[in-house]
């Protein structure tokens, strides 16, 4: 990957060099992914206090936007799996098919909506056949805002880590979600807030955008996965941006890199923890901290050899009975991460303990 495929210009170049410049942290951070995942429903500002109750460092907000230009905090746009939205025959007519980053799917959708309509939606758990516990609160809950969560982030002094999700889908569909983000944080109170948040994409430009930004320091986190590449960027495998040169060029607009667990720690033909790569190892020679995702409890997450069941019979259901997660995160902080993303930061928190 050449930078100057990134940005046009030397300007833009020399404007995101100072992103690069060493960071460190005294101890792995515990990122609450999409909140306490685990045991709320997901996105919603319950979800986010009860990860601040059991100890996160830092509440995830996936963000999306509405028709009006409001970010809102959803896993994806499509919200039928989040929402009761097609429960409400007020919004039936809203129902369409779209094509976002490849993927058709036919459905409800964030940008087709106003805030005020959205609020009048209520969310409910988007895997209730892992996490049945977590449908007895679906219905309490409204969608949250990106704003919402930074106020309850500075109220509860952590930090908050938020993606951008389909940033150039949305751009394409005159939404762009870069303007309203560092609008919301500023008027959160900008460089302060700043300081405690890290910005996440799993494509490039966004992040070079921001990082470039003169007026507030960002600290940008490159999301990557074991498949694909970004999508701003079709030419470019998520593979070639993890090689030495690739994590140098990363090291130039972001201060982290946010891998995919397997990345770290692949499993084998067992389906057990294999040894480490040397991902972190050549991560942290490029000045990049690594904060892989996503730990999850449940059987059906986890490596064989971590699985816990209640009787000898392995049965099909046992998927989701909760295993040793605690033990996995402790064998991604022996490898040298920098902080993990987990759907219950509880037993993340208690892992490091």
């Amino acid at each position: 990957m050449r930078r100057r495929d990134v940005l046009a210009g030397a300007a833009l170049l020399a404007g995101c060099a100072s992103a690069g410049e060493s960071v460190s942290a005294a101890r792995p951070i515990i990122i609450a992914h999409r909140g306490a995942s685990a045991d709320r429903p997901e996105h919603t500002l319950a979800a986010y206090r009860l990860a601040i109750a059991q100890g996160a460092d830092y509440i995830e907000p996936d963000l999306v936007i509405t028709k009006d230009g409001v970010l809102v905090c959803r896993h994806e746009n499509e919200i039928s799996e989040t929402t009761d939205v097609a429960q409400r025959p007020e919004f039936a007519a809203r129902r369409a098919e779209k094509t976002v980053d490849g993927v058709t799917v036919t459905g409800w959708w964030v940008e087709d909506f106003t805030l005020d309509e959205l609020k009048t939606l209520r969310c409910k758990e988007r895997l209730p056949q892992l996490r049945p516990a977590n449908m007895a609160y679906d219905g309490q809950e409204a969608i949250p805002t990106f704003a919402e969560v930074l106020a309850l982030a500075g109220e509860a002094g952590v930090g908050v880590y938020p993606e951008l999700k389909h940033p150039s889908y949305l751009r394409g569909i005159g939404l762009d979600p870069v303007a309203p983000f560092i609008a919301a944080v500023r008027e959160a109170g900008g460089q302060a807030v700043a300081d405690r948040l890290f910005l996440q994409c799993f494509e490039i430009a966004p992040l070079v955008q921001i990082a470039m930004m003169s007026s507030i320091r960002w600290r940008c986190v490159q999301l990557v996965s074991n498949q694909g590449g970004p999508w701003d960027r079709r030419e470019l495998s998520y593979a070639q941006m993890l090689s030495d040169e690739g994590l140098r060029q990363i090291a130039e607009y972001a201060v982290g890199l946010g891998p995919e667990k397997s990345l770290v720690i692949p499993h084998d033909a067992q389906n057990n923890l294999a040894p480490p790569s040397d991902l972190v190892a050549r991560a942290h020679a490029a000045n990049l901290l690594v904060h892989p995702w996503t730990f999850r409890p449940e059987n059906y997450f986890l490596p064989m050899g971590l699985r816990l069941y209640r009787s000898n019979l392995h049965r099909p259901e046992d998927v989701i009975e909760r295993g040793d997660m605690r033990a996995e995160v402790r064998a991604f902080i022996a490898a040298g991460v920098d902080g993990v993303f987990s759907d219950a930061p509880g037993l993340a928190r208690e892992a490091l303990a």
